[in-house]
């Protein structure tokens, strides 16, 4: 079974996009292991755990990637 990232609501009518690790990694093309490393020396996009599984909002990474395309890639 294949997981599927589920919007959530937010104010005004918006809907927040939810990216896994796997996502994050397979659209920047880096190996799971750097997006765990990231995580740990807390350079990677703010992620939130919710329930047992590690999520990242759109909005977050967005932000991460434009503060950070410099560094990345």
């Amino acid at each position: 079974m294949t997981e599927q990232s589920s919007p959530a609501p937010l104010a005004h009518g918006f809907v927040e996009e939810w990216m896994t690790p796997k996502e994050i990694c397979r659209e920047l093309q880096i190996p799971e292991q750097t997006f765990y490393q990231w995580r740990v020396k807390h350079l990677g996009p703010k992620a939130h755990r919710i329930g047992r599984h590690l999520r990242i909002s759109r909005t977050d990474f967005n932000k991460w990637i434009s503060t950070t395309k410099d560094h990345v890639g």
